[in-house]
């Protein structure tokens, strides 16, 4: 065994979990082990971080489970129990075309003399959402809830249809209970969904937790089905478009991860996709981009959930070419996009602008900007700084109705590209909640013949440097 790290959890009776983040996608997937045999729970399609834990581990990965079928990215499990030669569990329910063993509420699964697995259906993401309880030899241990119960919310239940989300959020506040009810109190709870995933139905809180402590505030457990229903629904915000695509590519059964590298484009190729209005995307943080950038570029850092957003504001398998500083970068950004089935290149290439520009007249600089710069230019005293003319926030719905600047128009980033003539004319000051998608809509702006200025700051100074916000 391994020594525990930060993100790991040392069980009762020897067992041993070990946590493997997607951050930029706001996921989490699980290695479970007695030592000797282990499964994995909702694995990503870059198995290779599997394979390389159960290696660390010295342990033989023996079961794949899937809690559902996935909508916010493109799932190894497949790919994994191939190459290992593991069982795939995963819905009876859930037609597909591929082998797999077919699960029922209520299946148990032995996998060593002191590790088991236990089937609950938990209806409610998804209408044949299946939860996985962990057991030793002294019972369960905790449980894998993918977007069943969430630390302090649950998986929002609008992804099948809208006019199935009432139907399942009834659905959910049921299995939660039934969660709760089956299990011991001291019970761990790892969910995949709600860490920063447009899965989870409401900001998650906390980053571990036991049944016992969700019983005493999640709303799936506090609040009577009603008011959960009514409050979980009314909560709802827009979710990526990509999303319409995950589902089908994990039911047909997700063709194994190809990360060769794009080929190389020139600088002159490089011009030529630009001018013919192509995504090209700068793949650099904000800094470096604002300080000099080619003409047509989208900023989407790495420093940033660069896949969720441009997947959601492309049209679907349109060309894309990434820019980068490094070989490093391109490489990563090819398996973040690729964890949402963006896998297919135009071109790639690095370097820095100066030496990617065919002529000097490719290079741009951005405007950068505070809050603090905003309630000056709002009053007159611009210090040299362009008029503040219109004032854009680009958050999403819930966060705008929260709190917004006095003013403002308002366009979530996602739909900017197709909405840029409602923008009325003049010097446009772009804001989010920190800076990273004003940066990519400062870009799109550019790129339409408009002036931004980046602010770069994060939305909670605006009030303290001056800036006059309408309450909620």
């Amino acid at each position: 065994m391994t020594a525990k790290r930060k993100g790991d959890d040392q069980l009762a009776d020897g067992l041993e979990i070990e946590v493997i983040a997607t951050s930029s996608l706001g996921d989490r997937s699980y290695l479970a082990t007695d030592g000797q045999v282990a499964v994995v729970v909702d694995p990503q399609r870059d198995v290779d971080r599997f394979l390389a834990a159960a290696g660390r581990l010295d342990v033989r990965i023996a079961l794949v489970l899937e809690t559902h079928v996935h909508n916010d990215y493109v799932s190894g499990g497949l790919e994994l129990a191939r190459l290992t030669g593991a069982d795939y569990g995963l819905a009876a329910a859930d037609e597909v075309p591929f082998h797999h063993r077919p699960l029922v509420d209520g299946e148990i699964i032995e996998l060593s003399e002191t590790m088991r697995v236990r089937a609950v259906a938990t209806p409610g993401h998804t209408y044949h959402h299946l939860s996985y309880v962990l057991e030793g030899e002294h019972g369960a241990v905790g449980v894998f809830t993918g977007g069943s119960l969430l630390f302090g919310t649950t998986g929002r239940t609008d992804l099948l249809g809208e006019q199935h989300s009432h139907e399942l959020a009834r659905h959910q506040h049921a299995s939660a209970n039934k969660l709760a009810e089956i299990l011991p109190d001291g019970a761990q709870i790892w969910p995949t969904h709600g860490f920063g995933s447009f899965c989870s139905a409401a900001q998650a809180s906390g980053d571990s937790a036991t049944v016992g402590e969700q019983k005493k505030l999640n709303p799936a457990l506090t609040l009577a089905q009603d008011d959960f229903v009514s409050e979980t629904l009314s909560g709802l915000d827009a979710y990526p478009a990509y999303y319409a695509h995950m589902g089908v590519r994990n039911t047909a059964g997700p063709e194994p991860l190809d990360l060769r590298a794009p080929s190389r484009a020139t600088p002159e190729e490089l011009a030529r996709r630009l001018d013919s209005g192509e995504w090209v995307v700068d793949l650099r943080s904000r800094t470096a981009y604002v300080e000099s950038h080619l003409v047509g570029t989208v900023s989407l850092g790495l420093d940033g959930p660069m896949a969720t957003w441009l997947g959601w504001m492309i049209d679907w398998g349109a060309p894309i070419t990434l820019v980068g500083e490094t070989s490093e970068q391109v490489r990563q950004a090819q398996r973040e996009l690729a964890r949402i089935g963006i896998d297919r290149f135009s071109a790639a290439t690095t370097g820095h602008p100066h030496e990617l520009a065919t002529d000097p007249g490719q290079l741009r600089s951005t405007t950068t900007a505070t809050f603090a710069d905003l309630a000056r230019a709002q009053a007159d005293s611009v210090d040299g700084l362009p008029p503040a003319d219109v004032v854009l926030d680009v958050r999403t719905n819930n966060e705008w109705h929260a709190t917004h600047v006095d003013g403002a128009v308002h366009i979530p980033l996602y739909e900017l590209k197709d909405r840029l003539d409602e923008i009325p004319a003049g010097t446009v000051w772009v804001h989010c909640g920190s800076g990273y998608r004003a940066a990519a809509a400062a870009s799109l702006l550019e790129n339409a013949g408009r002036t931004p200025v980046l602010i770069d700051d994060m939305f909670g100074n605006a009030e303290a440097a001056g800036v006059a916000l309408t309450p909620a």
